[in-house]
C-alpha cells in the first residue's frame, strides 16, 4: 500500500463569508492575525473529523500590517516538497503565487485525500497570512484545504480556530486568489497544506504565498535536572506588581516551570500538572490563620503535545490576569494582603529548594522555554550571557532538543495494521493512548485459533482472549483502570502466554491484573490498532477508536512507523501519522455559572444541576430578576430566589417579597441580632460590628441600583454612651455603607448633616444636642430612624466608640434592607414613527448571547433590534402579526428561528421574547409558551463578531417598530431605554397601557390604575383589598348623585356568585341632562350586557358587547332610529380587564376606553337632551329578559355613577320591571316569541329620551 502521508477525513462545508477564486491568476490569501511561533509550514491532505471550512474574514490588526512580507516566493525550488508530482512541469517548486513557470503550479499524481504540499521557510518565521491560487490557465484548483505546521518537519500540529481543526476555503477557479488572515497566528519553519476538496472540472492545482516576518527568540533546553536562578538585587522583595511572560513546549505532563517563595509564607509557583497549567499564589494569611491566602487556578490542557504555548501572568495587588495561548482568566487572590514577599530569588525550570508550603516531590521541567521575561528582565538573554546561576545544569544548550515520539491519530473510520511474529506461543504488546471517548477498540488480532481484543469500555481497559481448539474453548477476560478517557496519555502493557495473562496500566506493576486460566496461544502475525472492520469468528465488542496512540510495541519490538508512512511496512486507512489532533472541547469551558463540562471526541455537554441556570451552556437563569417580576406573574408574598442580572456573573439569592397594595417590597435580612450589646469601645479603639447579609454585597448592590427607593432602620440604644457628639466634631460612632465609605449621619438624617432624627425634628430630649444619646444621660435613650439614601446602602459595618467608661452601655440594631420597585423591569420606550430608533454600543456576545424584552404593539410587523458586523449580524423582528423571528450569522451562513403564535401579537398587550445563542444552540421563546431551537453545526464558526452600533427599533432600511419595548436585557445588562429616549426624536420614554396586560391580576372588580412604571390595583369600589383585590367575600358598589334632589345610596347585598346587580336609583322622579359613568369589566363571552339603566318612560341607557366582542354605544331619544356609537372595533371579550369612562352634558358625549384618548360625539339636533324619570340600574342581566345572555356573561364590574339631575319630573307611569316577554327595542334585538335574537348585539351605549315603543307596566 503506497501511502506516503498522514490522512484526515473531512466532510466539506461551504460558507459565503470568504471569497473563492474566480480566475486562475487571482490570489486567495489567508491572513493569520495572531502570531505564530513555529518554524515549518506544511500543507497536507488528511481526513479528520474535527474540521471546518474557514470562510470568515478576520479583522486586520495594525500589528500584523507590519508583519506582512511574502515569505514563500523568495525561496528556492528545493524549499518546496510534496506527496507526489503529476509530471516534471507540475513540480512543487512551481507552486508560487502569480508565477507561471513550468505547468503553472503544482499538481499531484493522484487527486485524492493523501496529497500535500510543503514549504520549508528556512528558519522559524512569524506567519500572519496565507494565500492560494489555482494552477495557471487550467481547470485545476483547490477549493478546501487544511494547514499544518511544525518546527522540525515532524510532529505536525493542525491549525485550530473556534475550537476546531480548521479547514480553509480555497479557490473556485484558476485565476483569482483568496487570502485568509489567521485568527490564531503561528510561528513555524515548516508549513504543510493538505487539499480536502478540489475542482470538479479538473484535479488538484495549487500556487501559494505565505505572509509574515522574521522571528527570533532565545531558547533554553531544560533537561529535567537544571534550574535557572534569577537573584534579586536586594535580599527581600516586596512586590506589588508582576508581569511574567514565557513560552514553553514539553512532552511531559508534569514539571515546575517557575517558583519563588518568602520566609513569611508567600509563594508563587507555575507548573505543569496532568498536562494542565497550574498557577499557585499566596500573598500571605493572617496571623490567626482564619483568612487563608492560598489561591490555585488551572488553565489549559493537553499541554504535553511538544508544541509551543505562550503564558503571561499579570498581577497588580490581588488582581491577576492569567493568559495561556490568548485565553485569559481574571481572578483575585484570597486573603487580605496585596504584596508578594519573596526572598533571594525566582527559579525557572524547577525548585532548587524544598518550598515550605508547596515543597518537594515535584518534578523539574523537561522541555524548552523561550522569551522568558520577568518584570522587564529578559531571563533567556541573561542566561545566554551567563549572568544567572545555571550551575545545576549538566549540559546547558540554547537550542531545543526535539523528542522522537511518533503519534498516530485515529478517527471513526481509521485502522493501522502492523506485522508481528506468526505462530508464536506468546503475545507481548504495549502502547500509549489518549482519548475523550469512554469506549473504543484499541487493538485486535486474529490468533491462529482465536482472537485477541484490547478495548476501552466505560473508561476501563478490557482484554478478551478467545481460543477454540478441537478439545475445548478457552476465554480469558481482564479488566483494569478507570476514567482512562480523560484525555491524558495512558500506557497499556499486555503479556499473554501459556496459562498466564497480565495487564498493566500506566506502569503500575503492583496493581497489574493477572489471570492463570488455562490458555494456549498461537499468534496470527497481524495486529490491527484503532479499528477492525472485517468479519471474524469472534468479532470485537468495539469496531473503532477516536484518539491518539504512540510508543507502539509489537512482540516487544517498537513499531517502525516511518516505514509504515513510506508504505513499506503494514497498512493504514484514514489515519494521520506523526500527529495527534486531539482537542479539549472543555477548555476553555463554555459551561457557565459553574456548569460541569463533559466531552466526547466530537462534542461536549454541560450539566447544570444545582447551578440555578439552564440551557445548553448553563447560561440562562431559571429565576426572575426581582420581586416585581414575580408579582406580575401573579405570585403572592413569599420568599423567592431572584437573579437581578440574569445571565450575568451574579448568582441567584433568596429574598423576601412583600406584595402590598401599591408597592412590592424586597427585603434582605442580616445576621446582626436586634439590640446587640456593645462594650469596651473608645474613640482610639472602636468596636467594629460587621453586618453580613443573606446575599453578597454585589448582589445587594444590584437590588439597590435598580430599586426606586430603599430604606434601612438603624437604632442606637444608649446609657452614658454618646453617638455623634457635635455636628462639627469627629463622631464617636459612624457606619460604613456600600463602597466601604464612612458616613457620619444617623437614621432620620441625611448625608452631610451630622445629626440624628431628633436633631432634624428639633425634639431631642436635651435641646443642646442633636442626638438623644449625645446628652450622655444615665437613663436609657434611643436614636433611631431610617437611612434612605440608597446609594449608601446597605450598612456593612458600624464602628462604636463610647462604651468604655464606667456605666456606659449601648445596644445596636440594624434592620433588614428594604427596597421597593424595579426600575429595570419598567424601563421602557415608545416608538412613535416607523423610522425612529435608539442606538447603543456594539453588543458583545461573541460566544454566548442572550436577549430578553417585553413588547406591545398594534402594528403588524417591525424590527425590534439589530446589530451588524462585517458579514455577521443578529436581529430580532416581528415578521407578521403572529410570527417573531430571531436571525443571525456567525460565519456559517444566515440562520433564522421563528415562533408562531396562535393569536395575533399586535393586540396592544405585553408579550415577552427571550432569545439565546451560544456555541451549542440557538433558542427563541415567546411568552413562555412557544419555543424554537436550532443546534449549532458540529464544525463551524462560533464567534459572533459585530462592529456597528446596536439599533433598537428601525435600522438599516428595515421595517421600523411601532409600539413599546420594555425591560430590554442583553447578557444580563438592562439597557436604559428611557434615558436614551429622552434625547431621541420619535421615541418617548416610558410606555402607558400596562393595565391592558397586567390588569387581569386586579381581581373582584379591582380597578387597574396606570403608573409611569407599572400599575396598581385600586380596590376602593370593591369589598376586597390586598395588592390584587382578593381579600374579601362580597361585592358592593356605590352610586353618587350630585344634586340635592338625588340622595346618595349604597348598593349592597350581592353575593360573590351574583350575575346581576340592581339598584333603585331614585327616591323620587328625576330628569337628567348630565351623567358621568365609569366602570370596568372583564369577560371572555359575547354577546353580553354590561350595563343597563331603565326609566319610567321608554328612555334608557345601555352598554353591551356585540357578538364579535366589539363594544357599541347607542343614544336613543327623540329620534326614529337609535343613535348608535361604535366605541371600539376590537374584540373586548378577551378575558382582559377593560375600563369605560363616559360623560354627557346635553348633546355632547365623551367616551374613553382603557388608556386610549377620549373621543367626543354629539347627539343629533332632533334628539331630546333629557334622560327622563331614571329608575333602575342593571349590571350583567336585565332580570328574565336575557337569561341566555346572562348565562354567557361571567362579568366582573366595578362602577361609579354620578348623576347630575335637573328639575324633578312627576309621572304617573307605574314603575315596572321588564318581564320575560319584553325585549330591548328591535334596533338592539329582534324578538321571536319569548326569545331574543342577539345577532346584532354589540357594545352599545343607549340613551332613550322619547318613547318609541310602548312600555310594559
Amino acid at each position: 500500500m503506497d501511502l506516503q502521508v498522514n490522512t484526515f477525513q473531512l466532510t466539506p462545508q461551504y460558507n459565503k463569508k470568504e471569497n473563492t477564486h474566480t480566475h486562475t491568476d487571482t490570489v486567495v490569501q489567508h491572513d493569520l492575525w495572531a502570531r505564530t511561533y513555529k518554524k515549518y509550514v506544511s500543507f497536507m491532505n488528511p481526513h479528520v473529523a474535527q474540521s471546518h471550512i474557514s470562510n470568515k474574514p478576520a479583522a486586520r490588526r495594525s500589528e500584523h500590517e507590519k508583519c506582512d512580507e511574502p515569505l514563500a516566493s523568495p525561496l528556492p525550488h528545493t524549499a518546496f516538497t510534496s506527496s507526489s508530482v503529476f509530471s516534471n512541469g507540475y513540480a512543487p517548486g512551481y507552486a508560487k503565487l502569480n508565477r507561471r513557470g513550468g505547468a503553472g503550479g503544482w499538481s499531484p499524481l493522484d487527486s485524492d485525500h493523501y496529497q500535500w504540499l510543503q514549504v520549508d521557510l528556512g528558519s522559524r518565521k512569524q506567519v500572519s497570512a496565507i494565500a492560494t491560487q489555482g494552477r495557471y490557465s487550467s481547470s485545476d484548483w483547490t477549493t478546501q484545504y487544511r494547514l499544518l505546521y511544525s518546527d522540525t518537519g515532524r510532529n505536525w500540529k493542525p491549525y485550530h480556530q473556534d475550537g476546531n481543526i480548521w479547514a480553509f476555503s480555497g479557490n473556485s477557479n484558476s485565476e483569482s486568489s483568496v487570502r485568509h488572515e489567521l485568527q490564531q497566528g503561528i510561528v513555524a519553519r515548516f508549513l504543510r497544506l493538505v487539499p480536502l476538496d478540489w475542482s470538479e472540472e479538473g484535479r488538484i492545482g495549487l500556487r501559494i504565498e505565505v505572509y509574515g516576518c522574521a522571528y527570533w527568540a532565545d531558547v533554553i533546553n531544560f533537561d529535567g535536572q537544571g534550574v535557572i536562578s534569577y537573584r534579586f538585587k536586594v535580599k527581600k522583595m516586596k512586590i506589588i506588581k508582576d508581569v511574567i511572560a514565557l513560552r514553553f513546549k514539553s512532552s511531559e505532563s508534569e514539571g515546575v516551570i517557575l517558583h519563588g517563595e518568602g520566609q513569611q509564607g508567600d509563594y508563587i509557583t507555575l507548573e505543569l500538572h496532568k498536562a494542565k497549567l497550574l498557577l499557585q499564589i499566596n500573598l500571605g494569611s493572617n496571623q490567626y490563620g482564619s483568612i487563608l491566602g492560598h489561591t490555585s487556578v488551572t488553565t489549559g490542557s493537553l499541554l504535553d503535545d511538544n508544541h509551543w504555548h505562550s503564558v503571561v501572568i499579570e498581577r497588580y495587588r490581588r488582581n491577576v490576569n492569567f493568559t495561556l495561548d490568548r485565553h485569559t482568566q481574571h481572578f483575585r487572590t484570597n486573603g487580605e494582603f496585596d504584596h508578594l514577599d519573596l526572598d533571594y530569588e525566582l527559579s525557572f525550570g524547577g525548585m532548587p529548594y524544598s518550598g515550605k508550603p508547596v515543597g518537594g516531590g515535584r518534578k523539574n521541567f523537561k522541555g524548552c522555554m523561550e522569551s522568558i521575561n520577568y518584570n522587564g528582565d529578559n531571563i533567556t538573554d541573561l542566561a545566554r550571557r551567563k549572568k544567572l546561576d545555571m550551575s545545576s545544569f549538566r549540559n546547558l544548550t540554547f537550542s531545543c532538543v526535539e523528542t522522537h515520539t511518533f503519534p498516530v491519530f485515529f478517527n471513526a473510520t481509521s485502522f493501522l495494521q502492523l506485522p508481528g511474529r506468526a505462530n508464536h506461543n506468546a503475545v507481548s504488546v504495549g502502547f500509549q493512548f489518549r482519548t475523550w471517548n469512554s469506549d473504543g477498540l484499541l487493538l485486535f488480532s486474529n490468533l491462529d485459533d482465536g482472537t485477541l481484543e484490547v478495548s476501552l469500555e466505560d473508561g476501563k481497559i478490557t482484554v478478551h482472549i478467545n481460543v477454540s481448539t478441537a478439545a475445548r474453548h478457552y476465554r480469558v477476560d481482564l479488566l483494569s483502570g478507570s476514567g482512562l478517557n480523560d484525555g491524558q496519555w495512558h500506557a497499556i502493557r499486555l503479556v499473554a502466554k501459556e496459562n498466564f495473562a497480565m495487564l498493566t496500566i500506566d506502569g503500575e506493576e503492583a496493581s497489574a491484573v493477572r489471570s492463570t486460566t488455562p490458555l494456549t496461544i498461537t499468534t496470527g502475525g497481524t495486529y490491527h490498532l484503532g479499528g477492525y472492520f472485517l468479519q471474524t469468528l469472534f468479532p470485537p465488542s468495539q469496531r473503532s477508536f477516536q484518539g491518539c496512540m504512540q510508543a507502539i510495541l509489537v512482540d516487544d519490538q517498537p513499531a517502525d512507523l516511518h516505514a509504515v508512512e513510506k508504505g513499506t511496512v503494514g497498512a493504514f486507512e484514514n489515519v494521520s501519522l506523526d500527529m495527534c489532533a486531539i482537542i479539549d472541547r472543555c477548555m476553555p469551558n463554555h459551561c457557565e455559572h459553574g456548569g460541569r463540562c463533559k466531552q466526547t471526541w466530537d462534542s461536549f455537554s454541560c450539566t447544570c444541576d444545582g447551578t440555578g441556570y439552564t440551557g445548553a451552556t448553563c447560561h440562562t437563569s431559571i429565576y426572575e430578576p426581582s420581586c416585581e417580576a414575580y408579582k406580575h406573574l401573579g405570585r403572592s408574598s413569599d420568599s423567592y430566589w431572584i437573579d437581578p442580572d440574569g445571565s450575568g456573573p451574579l448568582g441567584p439569592f433568596k429574598v423576601n417579597c412583600n406584595m402590598t397594595e401599591d408597592k412590592v417590597w424586597t427585603t434582605v435580612v442580616n445576621n446582626l441580632p436586634a439590640k446587640t450589646p456593645v462594650t469596651g469601645s473608645s474613640r482610639e479603639r472602636r468596636t467594629v460590628l460587621q453586618v453580613n447579609y443573606s446575599a453578597s454585597m454585589d448582589q445587594v448592590t444590584a437590588i439597590t441600583t435598580s430599586a426606586e427607593y430603599c430604606e434601612q432602620q438603624i437604632a442606637y440604644n444608649c446609657r452614658m454612651s454618646r453617638l455623634l457628639n457635635t455636628p462639627d466634631g469627629t463622631p464617636y460612632t459612624w457606619w460604613v455603607g456600600r463602597g466601604s465609605e464612612k458616613h457620619f449621619y444617623w437614621g432620620g438624617s441625611g448625608p452631610g448633616i451630622q445629626k440624628c432624627a431628633c436633631g432634624i425634628d428639633r425634639n431631642c430630649t436635651d435641646p443642646k444636642y442633636d442626638c438623644n444619646c449625645d446628652a450622655d444621660a444615665k437613663q436609657w435613650r434611643e436614636d433611631s430612624g431610617l437611612l434612605i439614601y440608597k446609594e449608601h446602602l446597605p450598612v456593612s459595618q458600624v464602628a462604636v466608640g463610647d462604651t468604655n467608661r464606667p456605666g456606659s452601655e449601648a445596644k445596636l440594631t440594624v434592620g433588614p434592607l428594604r427596597c421597593q420597585g424595579d426600575n429595570n423591569y419598567w424601563n421602557a420606550a415608545s416608538f412613535t414613527t416607523p423610522s425612529s430608533y435608539l442606538h447603543f454600543a456594539t453588543f458583545q456576545g461573541e460566544t454566548s448571547a442572550d436577549i430578553s424584552f417585553y413588547f406591545k404593539t398594534s402594528a403588524p410587523y417591525g424590527v425590534f433590534l439589530e446589530n451588524l458586523g462585517n458579514t455577521d449580524f443578529i436581529r430580532l423582528e416581528l415578521k407578521s402579526p403572529k410570527v417573531v423571528s430571531f436571525s443571525f450569522d456567525v460565519g456559517n451562513g444566515p440562520v433564522e428561528l421563528s415562533v408562531h403564535s396562535a393569536s395575533p401579537l399586535n393586540d396592544d398587550q405585553w408579550h415577552r421574547v427571550v432569545a439565546e445563542r451560544n456555541v451549542k444552540e440557538a433558542v427563541l421563546q415567546l411568552d413562555q409558551t412557544y419555543r424554537a431551537s436550532r443546534r449549532a453545526p458540529a464544525q463551524g464558526h462560533t464567534r459572533l463578531e459585530l462592529f456597528s452600533q446596536l439599533y433598537v427599533g428601525a435600522a438599516g432600511g428595515q421595517r421600523g417598530f411601532l409600539g413599546c419595548i420594555r425591560a430590554l436585557r442583553m447578557n444580563g445588562i438592562t439597557l436604559d431605554l428611557e434615558e436614551r429616549a429622552k434625547v431621541t426624536p420619535g421615541v418617548k420614554p416610558g410606555c402607558q397601557g400596562h393595565c391592558t396586560s397586567f390588569g387581569m391580576y386586579c381581581r373582584n372588580g379591582g380597578k387597574c390604575v396606570e403608573k409611569y412604571n407599572g400599575y396598581l390595583c385600586d380596590c376602593t369600589d370593591t369589598a376586597y383589598d390586598g395588592p390584587s383585590c382578593t381579600k374579601g367575600t362580597r361585592l358592593s358598589g356605590e352610586f353618587i348623585a350630585t344634586d340635592a334632589a338625588f340622595s346618595p345610596m349604597a348598593l349592597t347585598g350581592a353575593s360573590r356568585d351574583a350575575r346581576v346587580l340592581t339598584h333603585q336609583l331614585t327616591p323620587r322622579e328625576v330628569n337628567l341632562t348630565r351623567e358621568e359613568l365609569a366602570f370596568s369589566f372583564s369577560t371572555s363571552n359575547a354577546p353580553a350586557i354590561l350595563l343597563y339603566v331603565s326609566s319610567k318612560t321608554q328612555d334608557y341607557l345601555a352598554v353591551v358587547l356585540r357578538q364579535n366582542g366589539e363594544i357599541r354605544a347607542v343614544n336613543l331619544g327623540g329620534l326614529r332610529e337609535p343613535f348608535s356609537i361604535d366605541v371600539d372595533q376590537r374584540n373586548l371579550a378577551n378575558g382582559q380587564p377593560h375600563s369605560i369612562n363616559m360623560s354627557r352634558v346635553d348633546r355632547s358625549i365623551t367616551i374613553q376606553l382603557d388608556h386610549y384618548p377620549p373621543v367626543s360625539y354629539n347627539l343629533p339636533d332632533a334628539s331630546d337632551t333629557k334622560f327622563n324619570l331614571v329608575k333602575t340600574l342593571f349590571l350583567g342581566k336585565v332580570f328574565g329578559e336575557f337569561v341566555t345572555l346572562a348565562q354567557l356573561f361571567l362579568l366582573t364590574v366595578v362602577f361609579k355613577l354620578t348623576l347630575h339631575t335637573q328639575k324633578p319630573h312627576h309621572s304617573n307611569t307605574t314603575e315596572s320591571q321588564l318581564s320575560s316577554d319584553t325585549c330591548f327595542p328591535e334596533e338592539i334585538h329582534r324578538c321571536t316569541g319569548r326569545t331574543c335574537n342577539s345577532e346584532r348585539l354589540g357594545g352599545v351605549l343607549l340613551f332613550a329620551t322619547s318613547p318609541l315603543h310602548p312600555a310594559s307596566s
